[in-house]
C-alpha cells in the first residue's frame, strides 16, 4: 500500500469536517421541499459535487505535492466508481418499496449521513489493523478479490430488500405501519408511535450501504492507509451520491457491463494490497491511477455501445426529465389516513 506520512493539524481536520457539514446543510436546504428531482437539476448538482471533489485534490497538490494529490485522486476515482453500484441497489430498494419519487431525496440524504458515519468508523479501524498486523493485508486483499469475483459472476442474482436481516430485525422490534405518511419516518396511529414504510426503506438503504462501505473502504486502504486521504476521498465521493442517483437512475440499464469493471477494480485493489506486504512492495500511484481510469472508461464505453438504442426502462412521464420513477414497481400511493392518525416528525 502507499504509505504517506505527513502531519495533518487538528484544525485542518476540523475545517474539512466543517466544509462537509456545510455542504450537507446546503444540500438539505436546496431540497427541503418534496419535489421530484429531474435530470437537469441532478446533473447540475452532480457537477457541483464533482467539481468540489476535484478542487480538493488541487488543494492537496499545493499543500503537500503531487504524490499526495495523485493518491487522493486515485482513491476518489475508485470510490466514485464503486458508488455507481450503490445507485443500482438504491433504485432496487425504491422500486421494491414503491417509494414515491418526491420522497426519495429525503431517504438518500439521511442515507448519505449514515454512509459517512459508517465509513469514518471503518477507515480508522481498518487503517489501524493494517498498521498493527501485516497479515491483515492478506485478509483484506483476499476479501477484495473474492468480492470482485462475486460481483462479476452474480450480478444478475435477484436481491430482496425485505430479506435483509437488519430490515427484518427493525420490523420485529419497531412497531411499523406498512404505508407511507407523507415524508414522515414516524407517525402516530391511535396514540401509538410507529415507523412508516419510508423508515423501513431508509433502513434498507442504510443496511445495503453498510455492505458497500466495507468493500469501498477496503479498496481505498489498498491504495493508502493515510486516514486523512482515505476519509476525504470517501467523503467527497459519497457527498454527490444523492445527485448521482437522480442522474443515473433512469439510465441504469445502459450500464450493463459496468459491474465487470468494478469487479476488476476490486480484484486489482486486493492484489495491490497483498503485494504491498511482499518483496514486490507497493505499486506506483501513477500505475494505480491509470488502471482505475482505463478500467472505468472501458467498462462505461463498452456498456453504452452494447446497449445503444435500448429502452432505459424509465417511465414515460419522467423519461424526458430523467428522474427516477417508482413506476417499475406496482403503484403504491400513500394510503388514506385512518381515524386517529397523527403525523409527527
Amino acid at each position: 500500500m502507499n504509505e504517506l506520512s505527513f502531519t495533518v493539524p487538528l484544525w485542518v481536520w476540523a475545517a474539512v469536517t466543517l466544509v462537509i457539514a456545510v455542504m450537507l446543510a446546503v444540500d438539505l436546504i436546496a431540497h427541503r421541499d418534496n419535489h421530484v428531482i429531474g435530470f437537469k437539476e441532478a446533473a447540475v448538482w452532480s457537477g457541483i459535487w464533482i467539481a468540489i471533489g476535484l478542487a480538493f485534490g488541487l488543494v492537496l497538490l499545493v499543500w503537500q505535492g503531487g504524490e499526495v494529490s495523485s493518491t487522493y485522486y486515485a482513491g476518489y476515482l475508485i470510490e466514485k466508481a464503486l458508488s455507481i453500484d450503490n445507485v443500482f441497489v438504491f433504485a432496487l430498494v425504491f422500486s421494491f418499496f414503491a417509494v414515491p419519487d418526491a420522497y426519495q431525496h429525503k431517504v438518500l440524504f439521511w442515507g448519505v449521513l449514515g454512509a459517512l458515519a459508517a465509513r469514518l468508523v471503518f477507515i480508522f479501524v481498518g487503517a489501524e489493523l493494517l498498521q498493527l498486523f501485516f497479515w491483515t493485508a492478506y485478509l483484506f486483499g483476499a476479501f477484495l478479490i473474492w468480492t470482485g469475483y462475486r460481483m462479476a459472476v452474480s450480478k444478475d442474482e435477484e436481491v430482496h430488500p425485505d430479506r435483509n436481516p437488519v430490515v427484518r430485525l427493525v420490523r420485529k422490534v419497531v412497531p411499523t405501519d406498512a404505508r407511507f405518511h407523507g415524508d414522515r419516518f414516524f407517525t402516530r396511529i391511535n396514540g401509538r408511535r410507529v415507523a412508516t414504510l419510508l423508515f423501513v426503506a431508509l433502513v434498507a438503504v442504510e443496511a445495503t450501504d453498510l455492505i458497500f462501505a466495507v468493500d469501498s473502504v477496503a479498496a481505498i486502504l489498498a491504495i493508502t492507509t493515510n486516514t486523512f486521504i482515505v476519509w476525504t476521498a470517501n467523503a467527497f465521493a459519497v457527498l454527490g451520491l444523492r445527485s448521482l442517483y437522480f442522474c443515473l437512475a433512469g439510465l441504469l440499464r445502459r450500464f450493463a457491463y459496468l459491474h465487470y469493471g468494478l469487479a476488476v477494480l476490486l480484484a486489482f485493489a486486493g492484489v495491490k494490497l497483498i503485494l504491498s506486504e511482499t518483496p514486490v512492495g507497493k505499486l506506483p500511484i501513477p500505475l494505480t491511477l491509470g488502471v482505475i481510469t482505463v478500467t472505468i472508461t472501458v467498462s462505461i464505453v463498452w456498456s453504452l455501445i452494447a446497449t445503444r438504442g435500448q429502452n432505459t426502462g424509465t417511465a414515460p412521464d419522467t423519461a424526458e426529465a430523467g428522474a427516477p420513477s417508482s413506476a417499475s414497481a406496482p403503484p403504491q400511493q400513500p394510503a388514506a389516513r385512518h381515524r386517529g392518525d397523527e403525523d409527527v416528525p
